[in-house]
């Protein structure tokens, strides 16, 4: 079956344990359309870029799904019926990683720490520069 992740924003006015049932619900709405949700994580509390729907934040949840193309259209077709529920985005891919997203392990981490180290040279020049 096909892969497929998908992101939404709940309003921000809702509980985190409203926002799980939610997730819960469109658990469900997959597992009765013959799929399954391989990874339901819930990334937090966050600022939107832009003021949706007179929103300024919302939570955000993800769902990694192995279903049949007819369950996402179910799923997709509920996340517009829901008023809760301010944007969302499901696309296919190719395989789902292992472990924690990116986001899980952005939300772990206290400090950035880039993966490449960056090296300066010191250039020395005997003439002085114009």
């Amino acid at each position: 079956m096909p892969l497929y992740e998908s992101t939404f924003i709940a309003r921000q006015d809702m509980s985190r344990q409203d926002v799980t049932k939610l997730a819960d619900s469109l658990s469900t709405i997959v597992e009765q359309g013959g799929g399954k949700v391989v990874k339901n994580e819930y990334w937090g509390l966050k600022s939107l870029a832009y003021r949706i729907q007179k929103h300024r934040k919302g939570h955000y949840a993800m769902l990694a799904i192995d279903a049949p193309p007819v369950a996402i259209k179910e799923m997709e077709r509920n996340i517009r019926i829901n008023e809760d529920i301010v944007r969302a985005l499901t696309v296919r891919v190719d395989e789902i990683p292992e472990g924690p997203s990116a986001m899980m392990q952005q939300s772990r981490s206290d400090s950035y720490t880039p993966d490449v180290e960056v090296a300066a040279d010191i250039i020395v020049a005997d003439e002085p520069l114009s």
